[in-house]
């Protein structure tokens, strides 16, 4: 609840400034809080003008960046909310069932569907190696993220319709965990743009991967990681290339989570170490050698003399 002097401040704003104070709020909710932060500022501005305008720009340049995953209507798959799949305002393709989802961003759902149009799909030839490489990457995704979703897209060349052209296709993967009763929500993005260059009859392959995580039990604790990559592998057919692309994301990524975790297993021994005061009021330093035998509560205490 907003406190008098936070309405005053509010009061002191022009329009504008609301609006893009809200904005900016709104872009950089934590992933799966947007509607909980959207709501506290609806009560804080206590404008609906200014509230309507920061929500119908800022909803859709949020769902497109967290690359939101919408069920469709009539529940026969799922529409990933992103800058590739756009095909018009409002309107995203999901290349795997050949439809459009018509998507309401603010209140965050698929609210109907209509079959792709020609123009919108690839040429069959094109298909050929976007449908194997989509079948490996959904096997992938289920075994590496049970609550993520994949698709992918061609976003140039999808008009060839034989061998001696270059196409390009965009890998996607999105998965989140979202858990606001227990105090904590956490995303995965990754991007993987597919060159396929029929002359060097090479496959360039550059990924963007990003994590997010929020924990606010007692606290505010976020992490906004991200790393990218570069790989190549040979021009092959479609199913044998799906296979190399695939197992190339599937190293990078499996290696990148392992560095996240083994930096998380030296926090105590460099991030904690580094934030906390080299002689504490005790003038006793903390035995950092034996910190996996204590408690936060009872033996820190008895340790360092505290409470005594």
């Amino acid at each position: 609840m907003a406190s008098d002097e936070d309405d005053s401040l509010v009061e002191h704003l022009d329009p504008e400034q609301k609006l893009e104070i809200a904005k900016w709020f709104l872009l950089n909710s934590p992933a799966g809080e947007i509607n909980y932060i959207s709501k506290d500022l609806k009560a804080l501005l206590k404008d609906d003008n200014v509230y309507n305008s920061a929500a119908n720009e800022a909803f859709p340049l949020y769902n497109k960046c967290h690359m939101i995953f919408l069920e469709f209507p009539d529940r026969s798959g799922d529409v990933l909310v992103t800058s590739f799949s756009e095909v018009a305002k409002n309107e995203y393709l999901d290349p795997r069932t050949a439809q459009v989802g018509i998507v309401d961003h603010v209140k965050q759902v698929c609210t109907d569907t209509r079959p792709a149009s020609d123009e919108e799909l690839p040429s069959p030839y094109i298909e050929d190696f976007r449908c194997a490489l989509d079948a490996e990457i959904m096997k992938y995704v289920s075994e590496a993220y049970p609550k993520g979703v994949c698709a992918v897209y061609c976003v140039a060349g999808k008009d060839v319709e034989e061998p001696g052209l270059n196409f390009e296709f965009v890998v996607v993967i999105s998965a989140a965990r979202l858990s606001p009763q227990n105090f904590c929500n956490g995303s995965w993005r990754s991007i993987w743009n597919v060159e396929f260059n029929d002359e060097d009859q090479m496959v360039e392959i550059k990924g963007k991967l990003q994590v997010g995580a929020h924990y606010f039990e007692e606290g505010n604790v976020q992490l906004d990681a991200k790393h990218e990559f570069k790989d190549s592998t040979l021009f092959q057919s479609p199913e044998d290339s799906a296979i190399a692309i695939t197992n190339i994301i599937r190293q990078h990524e499996a290696e990148y989570l392992a560095s996240l975790e083994a930096s998380y297993l030296n926090l105590p021994d460099t991030t904690f170490k580094d934030l906390r005061r080299k002689l504490p009021v005790t003038r006793t330093l903390f035995p950092w050698h034996n910190t996996m035998q204590f408690s936060l509560t009872r033996d820190i205490s008895k340790e360092l003399g505290i409470g005594k």
